[in-house]
């Protein structure tokens, strides 16, 4: 089951490095302003986008698989469709805490999936509104 309990996401939120797959270089968008947001708290966001070569002055990776190091948040901008895929990706990385989708992404059998992988959930929030809320 995903992750609901208050003091929970609290802690996840205290993880300092994010991936954010689908982030966008278009101000105006979610997938470009929550980012930023992150950015400007403090957090090592790592674009995922292989449409750009860098956003908010950092390197963009084509792929979850291209990103170095440790991430301990995956956070997801990307249609419901699209996160079988991802869940695949950190899978195969075997390092990500946490997968978080934003609000309106869900797919439960891939969420499933990464539980069972010992992948926390975040499903249906905004890291953002979350944050403000919590931290």
């Amino acid at each position: 089951m995903p992750v609901t309990d208050e003091e929970e996401i609290r802690g996840i939120l205290g993880t300092d490095t994010v991936a954010v797959v689908g982030c966008s270089t278009t101000p105006g968008k979610a997938a470009h302003d929550v980012p930023r947001y992150l950015v400007e708290n403090g957090y090592d966001v790592v674009p995922v986008n292989p449409y750009a070569d860098e956003v908010f002055g950092r390197k963009a990776y084509d792929s979850l698989l291209d990103v170095p190091g440790e991430v301990g948040i995956v956070d997801v901008f990307r249609p419901s469709e699209e996160v079988d895929g991802i869940v695949n990706d950190v899978v195969e990385r075997g390092d990500v805490d946490v997968l978080w989708t934003q609000t309106g992404i869900r797919n439960r059998e891939a969420t499933d999936r990464a539980e069972y992988a010992g992948v926390r959930v975040v499903e249906d929030r905004c890291i953002k509104v979350e944050h403000r809320r919590l931290v």
